[in-house]
């Protein structure tokens, strides 16, 4: 099976990460999308992240009716901080394609155990303001440059704009915005 692995925090989801898995799926002929919530991200380990309850709610909520899409919560299972590479072990008979925003693949050389992360998958990625194709290159990375422009919608600004008491309705899927208002989610 060919299989794109989306993975993060999504705290919250929103419309970026729809896009990129749609596009990874289109472009390079995935059979199946899979969005991975982050249990424990390691990265983040210095800042309050909303409950993985509520980020698996989220994106179960919000892919739904798409054939190809599908949601794991394996990560959320697992105890212990969120390492791609034990994810990647768990799909070891796909071919997997790991779906990422330039700016987290430009990133990749910092990850736990990135020299085998990059043996092991090619990237579908996708432009982000302020990271360049070079960027993602010098990482030494295989990787497909997803067509489509830079859109500047990203969790933390999400998370601000909730915080400043504004909307972040038509940011994030309709799912995911009704149920940010009905659990008090991110100022909604």
């Amino acid at each position: 099976m060919r299989r794109g692995l989306l993975g993060g925090t999504f705290d919250p989801f929103h419309m970026v990460h729809l896009i990129a898995g749609e596009l990874a799926a289109r472009q390079l002929d995935l059979d199946v999308v899979t969005f991975l919530p982050a249990g424990e991200p390691w990265q983040k380990a210095d800042r309050n992240i909303t409950p993985a309850a509520d980020r698996w709610e989220m994106v179960t909520r919000s892919i739904g009716g798409v054939a190809y899409f599908e949601a794991d919560d394996r990560e959320i299972r697992r105890e212990g901080p969120s390492y791609t590479i034990d994810t990647l072990e768990e799909f070891a008979d796909d071919d997997v394609v790991l779906i990422l925003g330039a700016d987290a693949a430009a990133g990749l050389p910092t990850w736990h155990r990135s020299e085998e992360i990059l043996e092991r998958v090619s990237l579908a990625v996708l432009p982000r303001p302020g990271t360049t194709r070079a960027d993602v290159a010098d990482t030494g990375a295989r990787f497909d440059w997803l067509d489509a422009p830079e859109i500047p919608i990203s969790s933390t600004m999400l998370r601000r704009r909730g915080a400043d008491g504004l909307t972040i309705r038509f940011f994030v899927p309709d799912a995911a915005w009704h149920y940010c208002k009905e659990q008090g989610l991110y100022g909604q």
